[in-house]
Order: structure tokens, then sequence, then C-alpha cells
């Protein structure tokens, strides 16, 4: 059975010039038909390696275009697509198979995608299956910057120490263009996280020292963060919204200040000179 078609659309969609998004779609649309055409969507044994290989490819071209298109949940089907791929030996590929693989860009993808939805349960599942795969090969996880990149995100998430993951998500420091997408998701959510403790802890604070606390990139940016989450802003402070007295116990105070302290460790001050 002929794959010419289909290695003519998956050429079309690893063309460097930038292609619009209806077109991706439209490609990868065809793409998914002519691998239902040959029979190769779920791989069996006597799918012929030429063809496991040409379905691998597909499958992790739009894994990777997903990405871009910001499309979260279709990157999850493709990932979900190629787990039964993963599973076949490298030598059912063919020669060349193995050095064309991406398993470990859309592996590490996927697992920074499970970071930004805080489902660290379903994380160190996939980590878990990695590192016994590996360890079977005698082989470990710590030289492979895909995979390497969300596994130091996680610790540093459980550490509190998000200026080094905010300085991990920087342009320089994503292993790849795709990584940078789920990473401002990230940061977004951390952001929120650092903000519901500040509004609970405090009465308000500088902007200039809310800009450096929410990881934002100018005190303007700082000024429409607030104005979204209901917050005021005026005379260079930001100011929180009052709660009830019962709901605002000196305990309650504590306890946020601490968090709030704790989640920047290695970055904001100290609790007297934030505010």
């Amino acid at each position: 059975m002929s794959t010419s078609n289909l290695s003519n659309i998956v050429s079309q969609l690893q063309t460097s010039s930038p292609l619009s998004p209806q077109r991706t779609t439209s490609l990868l649309t065809s793409a998914k038909r002519e691998l239902l055409t040959l029979d190769a969507l779920i791989p069996t044994p006597t799918t012929p390696s030429h063809i496991l290989a040409l379905a691998r490819q597909t499958l992790e071209t739009g894994a990777l275009l997903s990405i871009r298109l910001q499309q979260p949940d279709s990157f999850t089907r493709y990932y979900q697509q190629l787990l039964p791929f993963y599973e076949i030996p490298e030598s059912s590929y063919g020669t060349d198979a193995s050095s064309s693989s991406q398993r470990s860009k859309v592996t590490g993808l996927y697992l920074l995608l499970l970071l930004t939805k805080g489902d660290y349960a379903a994380f160190h599942t996939v980590l878990e299956g990695l590192e016994v795969e590996q360890a079977g090969k005698g082989k470990g996880l710590e030289g492979d910057e895909f995979i390497s990149y969300p596994v130091k995100l996680e610790r540093w998430l459980m550490e509190g120490s998000y200026d080094r993951v905010w300085g991990a998500t920087k342009r320089e420091g994503v292993p790849s263009e795709e990584f940078g997408a789920f990473s401002e998701v990230l940061i977004g959510t951390i952001r929120d996280e650092i903000a519901s403790c500040s509004e609970k802890a405090y009465p308000s604070l500088p902007i200039a020292n809310a800009k450096n606390l929410l990881f934002l990139e100018s005190e303007g940016s700082v000024v429409g963060f607030a104005q979204a989450r209901g917050w005021v802003a005026k005379d260079g402070r930001i100011y929180f919204p009052q709660q009830q007295e019962d709901m605002r116990t000196e305990k309650d105070i504590l306890v946020a200040s601490g968090q709030v302290i704790e989640n920047t460790i290695g970055y904001s001050r100290s609790l007297e000179n934030i505010v």
C-alpha cells in the first residue's frame, strides 16, 4: 500500500515556512485519514516497519503543532495515540527510525502540561514509568533535556522556589520553542497563587514590590493584573479588597504571610521590606 500521500502531507506540515492555523488543521485532518486508510492509526505486530515509522512521525508532528496552535486538548489526544507506538521496541521501526523519534520532546511536553494543571499524581505516574523503562536499559533520565526540564520545575515548585521556576521559563531557559507555551501558563498559575496569598496577608503593597513579587515585567502590568482581580491601584500602591473581620483573624494573616514568604524563597525580601 502506497504511503506517498501521507509522506507528502507530513512534508508540508514540517515545512520551515509557517502555515496558517486553518491550513495546518486541514493537513492534520488529512493525515489522520491517510493513517486510517493505511490501517496504521493503531500499531499491530503485522504493521510494516516503514509504515510504523511514518505513522509515529505523523502523530508526533500533530502533537507538536497542537502546542503551537495552543490546543492542549488536541496535544493530549495525540500523546495518548502515540503511547502504543512508544511501547514498541525501536528495532521494529527500522534502522534509521530511532534517531528521528521525538518521544522525549513529546513526553517532556506532556509532563509540563500536567504541571500546569496541577496534576502531580499523573505527573509522577508517567515519570516513574519512564524511570523503570530507562533503568531496564541501564540508563537514567538526567541527561535528557526534555524530560529533566519539567522534573526540575516540579522540584522547585514543591520547594516553593518560584524564582528559579521563573528564571527557567525565560526564552533562553526552555529546551525548545514548544516548551515556552506551557511555561507561560505555569507562571500564570504561580502568579495567581501568590496573588491569592498576598491579598489575604496584606492590606496593600507598593506597586514596585508587587511587580517583583508577581513576576511581572512592568508596573503597568501590575496595574492591569490588579484591575483584573478587582484590586485598587492608586498612589503607587495596590489595595486589596477589605475582608470581613471574622474571616481575617490574626492566625489567618500569619499563615498567609508565611505562605508568601515561603513560596518566594530566594526572591522576595523579608515581610517587613515587602510591606
